[in-house]
């Protein structure tokens, strides 16, 4: 049984009837009708995947323009529908017209059972991919409104972050590449979508790629794709990110985490604006605006050999250099009160400000974490506050104890900084890098990273 409904019109009671019988055999629903007159009735009133529709009505007509006219009404209703037309007077030229205005197939009658149900099969495959790809336009739509509603603009008013502004102005229209550096949490993701949506592709797609935790081997099937066959697991013809970007942007995050051999790969789609999928020879064009962002530091890397001077050379055209939060000053309370407004909604809380002391105490914090720890802070202390201020306690910021010891974050370095509050968050969570990453507000790929840095 194919899970398809079948809506056969035509103005004769024997061919209704014959439909009917041998249809109802293999499909959910059919439903028929003597009339197209009736066609917005039924539509709006049944589910119907395949209309099977009869070219001439009136007696002894034969030259299929009502068949021609109704299926241009159907396709006005929903460009979706898959409809087959029928008739009894075979015509080539009538047909190619019925394709070329948007008819899935054409058939004679009589027909054969064997054609008539290997048509309508193939044209419920059809259908069902037509669903799935309606389906997957509306996810994407949804999930680029989220997203634009999650980074709706950049708060702060602190000079580092004017300058990055009036940068971002001029260089968003452009297709120039852009490299964004900066210490992790910093909002180097922000900025990329800033960008994006300030450019001139800003109705397409924006594809972020989180390098650091893509696995190596993965690499070229993720990014460039591949062909049926190409592997074990390839069952079908996959586009990579690249392909799925075209026309938009394409954000390579943590891009200093890449191999050399993996830089070389994607140095030459770089180069030659060209994919080719895993397993085939082909070369597809891409056109993409690459953004790239890491808290590496590549002009050491590319001296150490590590990292390529020509891939540098090539996705850097403008350098964006985010400041840690340390650094912002007066966007602190900014922040904080901006996230303060969305975590008391999002968790129905009468949050409204900051009490004094509370205010002091998030400026004079270092803020290893940057802007993604000054977040976790926020959210944390609206879900524990109580009363309608957030107090200095529900911060949880007086001074850290680390391995049993007190220590004064003015006195240290932030790299020493982030080495504590990485150990303190696996002591705490007995080894669990997925919960202490998320205390930590990093992925696991970013967490494992630390610990190798910091030889935990």
């Amino acid at each position: 049984m194919i899970d398809a409904n079948v809506l056969v019109i035509d103005d004769d009671d024997d061919i209704l009837l014959s439909a009917r019988l041998f249809l109802k055999q293999h499909f959910n629903q059919v439903v028929t009708c003597k009339s197209p007159k009736e066609i917005n009735v039924l539509l709006s009133h049944n589910e119907v995947d395949i209309i099977l529709l009869d070219m001439n009505y009136q007696k002894g007509a034969s030259n299929g323009r009502e068949g021609l006219y109704w299926l241009e009404h159907i396709l006005s209703i929903d460009k979706d529908y898959v409809v087959i037309l029928m008739t009894a007077y075979g015509n080539v030229e009538l047909a190619v017209q019925a394709i070329k205005k948007g008819a899935t197939d054409f058939i004679l009658k009589p027909w054969e059972n064997e054609k008539l149900f290997a048509t309508l099969s193939a044209a419920s495959r059809l259908r069902q991919s037509n669903k799935k790809v309606k389906k997957l336009e509306k996810i994407h739509s949804s999930l680029q409104k989220d997203q634009a509603r999650q980074f709706e603009h950049i708060v702060g008013n602190s000079a580092p972050i004017k300058h990055l502004q009036n940068t971002l102005v001029k260089v968003a229209p452009t297709d120039a590449n852009v490299l964004i550096l900066g210490e992790n949490g910093t909002g180097k993701q922000v900025f990329a979508y800033e960008l994006h949506k300030h450019s001139l592709r800003k109705n397409h797609i924006f594809m972020h790629v989180d390098l650091g935790s893509l696995n190596e081997n993965l690499f070229e099937s993720e990014l460039f794709g591949y062909a049926k066959g190409a592997f074990t697991d390839a069952k079908d013809d996959k586009p990579g990110r690249f392909e799925l970007a075209d026309g938009g942007t394409i954000f390579l995050d943590e891009i200093g985490n890449l191999s050399q051999p993996l830089q070389a790969k994607l140095l030459s789609v770089l180069q030659n604006r060209t994919v080719t999928r895993l397993g085939e020879s082909k070369e597809r064009k891409v056109n993409v605006r690459l953004i790239t962002a890491t808290n590496m530091p590549l002009n050491e890397m590319v001296t150490k050999g590590t990292f390529r001077q020509d891939l540098l050379f090539r996705i850097n055209t403008v350098e964006l250099l985010l400041p840690g939060l340390a650094q912002r000053g007066e966007d602190i309370i900014l922040l904080a009160n901006h996230f303060l407004q969305s975590f008391s909604t999002k968790y129905h809380k009468s949050l409204y400000k900051f009490e004094a002391k509370a205010e002091s105490l998030l400026l004079g914090y270092h803020w290893p974490g940057n802007v993604r720890e000054l977040q976790h802070v926020i959210e944390r202390a609206v879900i524990m506050a109580d009363g309608m201020e957030i107090s200095a306690g529900d911060l949880q910021l007086s001074p850290q104890k680390f391995g049993g010891n007190t220590v004064i974050q003015s006195e240290m370095g932030l790299e020493e900084m982030e080495k504590l509050m990485v150990q303190k968050a696996i002591d705490k969570h007995k080894g669990n890098i997925s919960r202490a990453a998320l205390e930590l507000g990093l992925t696991r790929a970013a967490l494992y990273r630390r610990i190798e840095k910091f030889d935990l």
